[in-house]
């Protein structure tokens, strides 16, 4: 047998190995992608979802984080907020400027505002309702992780860490 015809068989099947690992990475990108942004643990985890929910026109807010989810919230009760607010550390501010009422009393659709976490960018939750002996459970979104909503229940004592914004 000829060698350059080896030679050129052989280099062949290299080029072709090649090609096709190639090929096959640029199909697996997207997965990747997905995964890399994707909490998988939290699909096991109870009482924690990751939102795949329908938005809503007006939500300008980022998706995946607080601000999206309670924004998506008020909307879904019938009292959406503005898009102007900034982060959740600006929230209270923004809402008294804009005319809200800001206390410390939760009350259901409510939003809770704090800004003295995640690195001075605040939090914000929704919440979800307030029992008769003072008690009171709010969602959020983005604390366990990206996307990912959880729900907790509350001590009225816990009420006077945090501002809650109420409608006019």
């Amino acid at each position: 047998m000829n060698p350059l015809l080896i030679i050129k068989l052989t280099s062949f099947k290299k080029e072709l190995s090649i090609a096709f690992s190639a090929i096959l990475l640029l199909l697996c990108l997207p997965i990747i992608a997905v995964l890399s942004i994707t909490n998988v643990n939290a699909l096991t985890k109870p009482g924690v979802i990751l939102y795949n929910g329908p938005s809503y026109p007006g939500d300008e807010y980022a998706f995946g984080n607080c601000t999206y989810w309670v924004a998506l919230r008020r909307a879904q009760i019938g009292e959406p907020i503005p898009n102007t607010w900034g982060n959740a550390s600006q929230w209270a501010i923004n809402a008294t400027f804009d005319g809200y009422t800001v206390d410390q009393t939760p009350s259901y659709g409510a939003i809770m505002q704090t800004s003295n976490t995640d690195s001075g960018l605040g939090h914000v939750a929704f919440v979800e309702s307030v029992e008769p002996n003072g008690n009171w459970s709010i969602s959020e979104m983005n604390v366990i992780g990206f996307d990912e909503v959880d729900y907790k229940e509350l001590s009225p004592s816990a009420a006077f860490q945090y501002s809650f914004i109420h409608e006019y």
